[in-house]
C-alpha cells in the first residue's frame, strides 16, 4: 500500500483501497495480466468483459496506430469521416444487413442505453404518439452508470443519492410473464420501448425462450420498441456474434460495446433497424445526440479490427466449444464441492453460486473475499450476486481453462476453510 496519498481515483474502490500495488495492473499479454506487486494473473474476467480475444492482439494494436498517424482525429459531429463508414459497414454486414440499416457511435455502454432512450422517444414522436416516453427494464439488470443508463439499471446503486430521475422508467422481473402482461395491460399506450440484456449480466440470467416469445408478441400488438442491451453478451460471448441473433425476431435497437474493440478503446454503438432508421429518414429528423469522440478515427478502426480478427481466429466457433468445455467443468465441480450449489449462464458467461459453512448465501463482504482468494490462489474473477462469474477470453485453450477451474477450486475451499474457522472462533469466544 503507498505510504502517500495519490492523485489517481479509481472506479468502486473505497479511499483505505486505493495506492495497493496488488491491484495495480502494468501490463497484459495473452490471458495474463502483471501487476505492480510483481504478480502474474490469468484472467477470468475478459479485463471487464471486454478483451474477448484476449490482451495485445498485433492487428488490432495496428489498426490503432495507422489510424492515430494517418488520420489522428475526424469528427463525426455535423461531419462523416471514412472509419466511422467502414466500422458502420462492418457492423451491419456481422448482425444482418436484411433487418439494420443504420449505426450510430457512442463512447461507452452507458451512453450507448442514453441514446437508445432518445431515439426511442424521438421516434414515437415522429410517429404520431408523443405520449409513449415510459421505458420499461428489468430488475437485476446493469445498464450503465450515465444518468439514462444508471435510471435503467434495475439494481440500487445509490440512484437516489445521486439524483437520478426515474419517473419515466418501469421495471419488471425477468422471465415474469404474468408481471410484464400486468405492466402492458397498465400502460402499453405509453410504452416507448423496452430494454433488456439477452442474458442479465448481474447473476448471467438468460432470458427465457418464452419470455422472449412474449415481448416479441407485445411489440406486434402494442408497437414499442425491444431495445437488446448487448454490451455483456456480444462479439461471441454466449455462443453466437450476438445473443438476440438466436431470437425468432431481432430487436428494433441493438446495443453494444466492451468486445467491439477488444476493450483496446472507448467505444459503442447502437444499431437501428430499417424500421426505425426508414421513420427518421422519412421525417428527415435529427437525433438530438451527438459526442466529440463518438465515430472517430481510432476506435472506429479498432471495430473494424476486431471484427476482422473475431472471422480470422473463428472466435465464435471457438468460443462455443470453449463454452461446452467450461460447462462439462462446471458440473464437475458442482458435483465435488459442496459449496458449490449451481451454475447460471450461457456459454463464456457464468455465474458459480457458493454458499458458506452453514449454507448460507454469501454476504458481499464474503463474496469480497472469496474473489480475493481466488486471486490468491492465481485468477482474476468478478464478484456476481451469491458468488463470483467465469467470463474466460473465446481464445482460452484447454491449459488456460483447467488452469482456471483449479484456482476456482482451491480458492472456494480455503475461502470455506477461513470462514468455518471464524465461525469456530465466534462460537469459542
Amino acid at each position: 500500500m503507498s505510504e502517500t496519498p495519490q492523485a489517481f481515483w479509481p472506479y468502486l474502490l473505497p479511499p483505505s483501497a486505493h495506492g495497493d500495488d496488488g491491484l495495480c495492473s502494468v501490463s497484459a499479454s495473452g490471458h495474463r495480466i502483471q501487476f505492480a506487486d510483481g504478480r502474474e494473473l490469468l484472467d477470468g474476467s475478459s479485463g471487464l468483459w471486454n478483451t474477448n480475444l484476449g490482451y495485445g492482439n498485433t492487428a488490432i494494436a495496428d489498426a490503432i496506430a495507422e489510424a492515430a498517424r494517418d488520420a489522428s482525429y475526424l469528427s463525426a459531429f455535423r461531419y462523416e469521416n471514412s472509419y466511422a463508414r467502414r466500422a458502420a459497414e462492418d457492423l451491419v454486414e456481422v448482425t444482418g444487413p436484411d433487418h439494420y440499416s443504420r449505426v450510430l457511435f457512442s463512447s461507452s455502454g452507458g451512453a450507448a442505453n442514453d441514446v437508445a432512450l432518445k431515439v426511442a422517444r424521438h421516434y414515437h414522436v415522429l410517429v404520431g404518439q408523443p405520449r409513449r416516453n415510459l421505458v420499461v427494464s428489468m430488475r437485476g439488470s446493469f445498464h450503465g452508470l450515465t444518468f439514462g443508463g444508471f435510471a435503467l439499471t434495475g439494481e440500487d446503486l445509490g440512484q437516489r443519492v445521486y439524483g437520478v430521475d426515474q419517473r419515466l422508467i418501469r421495471h419488471v422481473s425477468p422471465n415474469e410473464i404474468t408481471e410484464l402482461n400486468t405492466l402492458m395491460s397498465r400502460s402499453a399506450h405509453q410504452i416507448a420501448a423496452v430494454v433488456v440484456e439477452p442474458v442479465l449480466g448481474t447473476g448471467t440470467v438468460p432470458l427465457s425462450e418464452e419470455y422472449v416469445a412474449e415481448l416479441l408478441r407485445l411489440r406486434a400488438e402494442h408497437g414499442f420498441l425491444l431495445v437488446a442491451d448487448e454490451v455483456a453478451t456480444g462479439f461471441g460471448r454466449t455462443g453466437t456474434f450476438f445473443a438476440s441473433q438466436r431470437w425468432p425476431e431481432q430487436p428494433d435497437l441493438l446495443l453494444t460495446s466492451k468486445g467491439l474493440t477488444n476493450g483496446t478503446c472507448p467505444a459503442s454503438a447502437v444499431l437501428a433497424s430499417r424500421r426505425v432508421a426508414d421513420t427518421f429518414a422519412e421525417h428527415d429528423a435529427v437525433l438530438g445526440h451527438a459526442e466529440t469522440q463518438g465515430g472517430s478515427p481510432v476506435p472506429c478502426a479498432a471495430i473494424s479490427a476486431t471484427i476482422g480478427e473475431m472471422r480470422r481466429l473463428d472466435a465464435v466457433a471457438a468460443g462455443q466449444a470453449l463454452g461446452e468445455s467450461l460447462a462439462a467443468g462446471l458440473d464437475a465441480l458442482v458435483a465435488e464441492a459442496p459449496q458449490v450449489t449451481g451454475v447460471t449462464g450461457v456459454g463464456c458467461f457464468r455465474t458459480i453460486r457458493v454458499v458458506g459453512p452453514d449454507g448460507s448465501a454469501l454476504a458481499p463482504d464474503q463474496i469480497a473475499s472469496l474473489v480475493a482468494a481466488i486471486r490468491a490462489a492465481g485468477a482474476i474473477v468478478h464478484p456476481g450476486p451469491g458468488g463470483v462469474q467465469l467470463i474466460p477470453a473465446l481464445t482460452y485453450d484447454e491449459a488456460d481453462l483447467a488452469e482456471l477451474l483449479h484456482c476456482v477450486r482451491r480458492g472456494i475451499i480455503t475461502h470455506h476453510e477461513a470462514l468455518a474457522s471464524t465461525d469456530v472462533e465466534s462460537v469459542t469466544a
